[in-house]
């Protein structure tokens, strides 16, 4: 107590000399930082400043909406995710920087990719695997793509990053779009819908031609299942359940009763969304790279 005591003395008698001057005080007991590493942090080609400098050219209009070919480019939003503009920016960069060097063509939840990747255990140094897209999730650098394939009786599935530099090729064997957004479904479907042979040969689409949509309709296996896929508004699924008792009806009505209010809900909306602007700044900085396919 005597040490603290004669501390704070200490500090009270040097503060009662400097009152005169509140300047000396901010400049002696405050965490300040040189003007030069202030100047040194403006310069550099990472700060905020600079890269607003680098703002693309609002005159070009892009002839089609890249960002609803190529979803990995726009930022993340979600409620639990705060937003970083600089760090998007950043990875925006580095994702056109690497498709300079490699060609990552469009593809949909539902189309059939062929993946050559690096393998330092295989033979050939290289590993190719054939499968069904059924989900892509993550964003920037972080997006990821999962592909699935039965081979002997056995359900085989691969995440791989997309802007991985392990990833030497991607061939779209069969581009087509789903009617769900994901089709992790297919593991609790029979095998017969997740089977593509690793020989199949690519079958292209006219070019301006629309992706067709594959409206096929999957009988899933009786229960149990991984997900509860009868809560998750299904329109590639058919199952059969056995009717609610009234305990279980108002159980599921209790689960889905917090969902009600969300619409109202204008935080979480702008939260959650891109707005038009930063979607067209995105789109028009994508076309001017000249890497994107027209």
């Amino acid at each position: 107590m005597a040490t603290v005591g004669r501390t704070w003395c200490h500090f009270a008698k040097r503060l009662q000399l400097t009152s005169a001057n509140p300047q000396t005080i901010i400049k002696r007991w405050s965490n300040t930082v040189p003007n030069h590493v202030l100047e040194k942090q403006r310069e550099s080609p990472l700060s905020s400043g600079q890269l607003k400098a680098e703002q693309v050219d609002e005159s070009i209009n892009a002839p089609k909406d890249f960002t609803s070919l190529y979803p990995e480019f726009l930022p993340e939003r979600s409620p639990k995710a705060n937003k970083d503009s600089l760090r998007d920016a950043l990875e925006r960069k580095d994702m056109l920087n690497r498709r300079r060097h490699i060609h990552l063509p469009e593809f949909h939840v539902g189309s059939i990719l062929a993946v050559t990747a690096a393998d330092h255990f295989a033979p050939n140094k290289t590993n190719r695997f054939v499968g069904i897209c059924i989900e892509r999730s993550g964003h920037g650098m972080r997006h990821t793509f999962t592909l699935r394939n039965v081979i002997d009786d056995q359900g085989i599935e691969i995440s791989y990053h997309l802007y991985n530099p392990t990833i030497q090729k991607i061939e779209v064997l069969k581009l087509e779009k789903r009617t769900d957004e994901h089709l992790r479904y297919l593991r609790n479907a029979p095998h017969e819908y997740s089977r593509v042979p690793f020989d199949m040969k690519a079958t292209l689409v006219a070019r301006g031609q629309a992706v067709p949509v594959n409206n096929i309709v999957v009988p899933l296996n009786p229960r149990p299942w991984l997900e509860r896929w009868e809560r998750q508004n299904l329109k590639g699924a058919e199952f059969t359940l056995k009717p609610f008792t009234a305990k279980q009806q108002k159980k599921f009505d209790a689960s889905q009763a917090p969902l009600k209010w969300e619409k109202y809900d204008l935080m979480k909306k702008y939260r959650t969304t891109v707005n038009k602007k930063e979607r067209d700044s995105i789109n028009r900085e994508m076309y001017q790279s000249k890497t994107m396919e027209d």
